[in-house]
């Protein structure tokens, strides 16, 4: 069983830095089921999956649709912490120019924290 939602993740899409794990839970294997784990998971355990699988925030295997909704749980849970904003919107600007936009919004409201 995936115990962590790295594992999930990691069985799902494998992983840059170390070896896919063995597994026999291939009914976990569906994206809409790590939506459901990403989604009710705390902001340590994303936090914990998006360091591990892309620590150099551009790399891993994990893809763009899941790194931005990651991201954007954990702001929710986080709202005012400035330095995940910032690693948010840098990883939106790697991965932009879609969201240039809101990378810059981030980025603005990080400065705002810092400074109030």
């Amino acid at each position: 069983m995936h115990n962590t939602l790295t594992d999930l993740a990691r069985c799902l899409w494998g992983d840059e830095y170390g070896p896919t794990p063995a597994c026999e839970q291939s009914w976990q294997h569906k994206e809409f089921y790590f939506t459901e784990r990403l989604t009710f998971a705390g902001p340590d355990e994303i936090l914990d999956m998006l360091r591990t699988l892309c620590p150099h925030l551009v790399d891993g295997h994990l893809p763009v649709w899941a790194r931005n909704l990651a991201y954007r749980l954990l702001l929710l849970q986080r709202p005012d912490d400035p330095a995940l904003m910032r690693e948010a919107a840098n990883s939106l600007y790697c991965h932009g120019p879609d969201w240039d936009d809101i990378a810059e919004d981030l980025t603005r409201r990080a400065d705002a924290l810092e400074a109030g």
